[in-house]
């Protein structure tokens, strides 16, 4: 098999900068996203300061920055305080927090969420979707006077550039697939249910919810058990950057090649890709086609 060809580029905006002096909160999730921020951030001379999120952060970021704190699901109040006497400004959120914990047993002695998550889960939260927690978040760290930024600021190179990304090229069958799952991809982010869909013949095989998109993509697998069926992940239509931007990497690519799956859609620059050789050669190695594009006007 030829070479793949060389991933396409596409042109992006200069990296932001903070001022002299100043460093970085990170808000650390689950994944490598945590991880390959601070390492890019270190690399632009960029200080962080990180607090990991308990049962998600992997300790593996601490050597990379400042301080690594940790801080429950449920400690919103802790966070505040943390952030606050590190003397940090600005903010960003990176990694995954896995929703579906909160609906377990026994949540408020798993949790013991404090009198901060309390107040705003039960008095000023009006719904559970995710643009409504995390725009919460956002506004309560606006009101101590924390701005929450996007990542994408800081380390634009970590979104996906537009193009087929692999050897492999969508068949003409996969292209109308895509066409198919493209829209109703949308449809769902903008009901703030779930950013992926997974298609074969323009029928939908799974869309994701709470469970995430790797568990989504493996239940369309055992739905269609001959495989070669699309995976869609887009932006929301009205996507903040800030938070909840979609992620794919190589465990994205694990999941599409035990569930079967042919061909992976994403949108450009409102994706991140991450570990992008890695994620490329194993796509490539598994004939797995991953297509980057833009939304159309």
């Amino acid at each position: 098999m030829p070479a793949p060809p060389p991933r396409p580029e596409t042109a992006r905006s200069p990296a932001k900068t903070l001022p002299p002096g100043e460093r970085i909160g990170l808000i650390a999730g689950f994944g490598r996203f945590p991880i390959l921020f601070a390492e890019r951030a270190r690399a632009q001379g960029i200080p962080v300061v990180a607090v990991g999120i308990r049962g998600e952060c992997s300790p593996d970021l601490g050597p990379l920055v400042e301080r690594l704190h940790w801080c429950g699901i449920a400690r919103l109040g802790r966070l505040l305080r943390l952030l606050k006497a590190e003397g940090l400004r600005r903010a960003i959120m990176a990694g995954k927090i896995h929703k579906a914990r909160v609906f377990g047993p026994l949540r408020l002695l798993r949790f013991l969420p404090d009198w901060k998550t309390l107040t705003l889960w039960y008095r000023h939260v009006r719904d559970r979707k995710d643009d409504t927690l995390l725009g919460t978040f956002a506004e309560e760290l606006s009101r101590e006077g924390i701005a929450l930024e996007s990542a994408a600021d800081y380390c634009p190179e970590l979104l996906a550039p537009e193009g087929v990304l692999t050897y492999r090229r969508p068949t003409a069958g996969e292209e109308k697939d895509i066409q198919f799952g493209w829209e109703l991809a949308k449809r769902m982010g903008g009901l703030d249910v779930g950013q992926t869909v997974a298609v074969r013949e323009q029928a939908v095989l799974a869309v994701e919810a709470i469970e995430g998109t790797d568990a989504a993509i493996r239940r369309a697998g055992t739905l269609c058990k001959a495989g070669g069926f699309t995976v869609v992940k887009v932006a929301k239509p009205a996507q903040d950057m800030r938070y909840d931007v979609p992620t794919v990497g190589p465990e994205t690519v694990r999941s599409l090649v035990e569930s079967g799956a042919r061909l992976l859609a994403i949108e450009a620059g409102k994706t991140y890709l991450l570990d992008p050789e890695e994620t490329l050669r194993a796509a490539d190695a598994a004939g797995i086609a991953i297509v980057s594009r833009r939304a159309p006007a």
